[in-house]
């Protein structure tokens, strides 16, 4: 059996269609393999789940995100929801959720010897990382965008500046608040209390206008180094460039000159090293690796011709 040795079987992916019972039909399915191997590890990440009535139904990240619930509290006041890219089931309530499953079954196959399978999908996992959601009812009284983090403060939004880029602000606490109103050249007694919900509105319009007579640049010298809890809204090419991230060494530059984020957490005694090569193509190393586990040029040539397989080696540009 060619995936005798595998500890870890894990299944993901980003395309819509179903993909319950494939690996069943490829004879690829859990039961079986795991009788080859009983430690086995196995993954499944799928969009709604193993199992109920939207087991086999196509989606994306949006109804996923839409069905946790979650997308429900994201987006401004009188509008629409809309998702946060597809960030939040894709890769939070999907990708690392399922990455955690794997580790939590391998710390408890040191104790029992048994690999188990992971029912991990896109819907829960999201739900579940938002849990707070449910447990800060308090938080979200008022309708999407008028609550405290949400957008609907003043002191926890977002504001356009005279170059028409952003500032970001989160000023909750009290200690915070007020650095926020010295840096704005406003003063705090001739303001409503910073949690009268019933002024926000208005403390957002003048707090908009006060940020729009400077410019970005100008507003990070006059709250950079500060605890006012404000910082500009960069770009990705800018948040490689920011002094900070240079600092941490928190990008990296490949053989290509693609830049990308450097692997984190950071850990103290382990650390990621990163690789400077460029990212592989699909299907470039599939004919190393199924050889690696055993598979012969036979098989692998079969499989590629049943398009089960994606061998796409790259070819020298002469």
């Amino acid at each position: 059996m060619a995936l005798r040795g595998i500890s870890v079987v894990e299944l993901a992916g980003l395309a819509p269609g179903p993909f319950c019972g494939v690996m069943e039909k490829l004879q690829l399915g859990p039961e079986i393999l795991q009788k080859e191997n009983p430690k086995l590890i196995y993954a499944r990440l799928s969009g709604f789940g193993q199992s109920g009535r939207l087991s086999r139904v196509a989606g994306h990240d949006i109804n996923y995100l839409a069905l946790s619930g979650v997308l429900s509290k994201i987006g401004p006041s009188g509008m629409n929801p809309y998702p946060p890219l597809n960030l939040v089931a894709d890769f939070s309530g999907g990708g690392l959720m399922c990455a955690l499953g794997i580790m939590i079954a391998l710390f408890e196959r040191t104790r029992s010897g048994k690999g188990q399978v992971i029912d991990a999908n896109m819907v829960e996992g999201t739900a579940y990382l938002s849990s707070f959601l449910w447990k800060a009812p308090a938080l979200w009284e008022k309708p999407r965008g008028e609550n405290i983090i949400d957008g609907g403060a003043p002191f926890y939004t977002t504001y356009r500046t005279a170059d028409g880029e952003f500032m970001a602000v989160g000023a909750i606490e009290p200690q915070f608040y007020a650095l926020l109103i010295k840096g704005l050249g406003l003063k705090s007694d001739e303001l409503p209390d910073q949690h009268s919900m019933t002024d926000w509105p208005e403390m957002k319009k003048k707090f908009a206008d006060v940020f729009a007579k400077k410019t970005k640049a100008e507003w990070c010298q006059i709250f950079d180094g500060t605890d006012a809890c404000v910082t500009p809204v960069l770009t990705l090419q800018e948040a490689a460039q920011h002094d900070h991230s240079k600092e941490r060494g928190s990008f990296i530059t490949d053989e290509k000159q693609d830049v990308s984020p450097r692997p984190a957490p950071l850990l103290s005694n382990t650390p990621a090293a990163p690789s400077f090569k460029r990212d592989p193509s699909v299907g470039e190393h599939t004919e190393e690796i199924l050889k690696e586990f055993g598979f012969s040029q036979e098989e692998i040539d079969q499989l590629n011709a049943n398009k089960i397989i994606e061998c796409n080696k790259p070819r020298a540009n002469l």
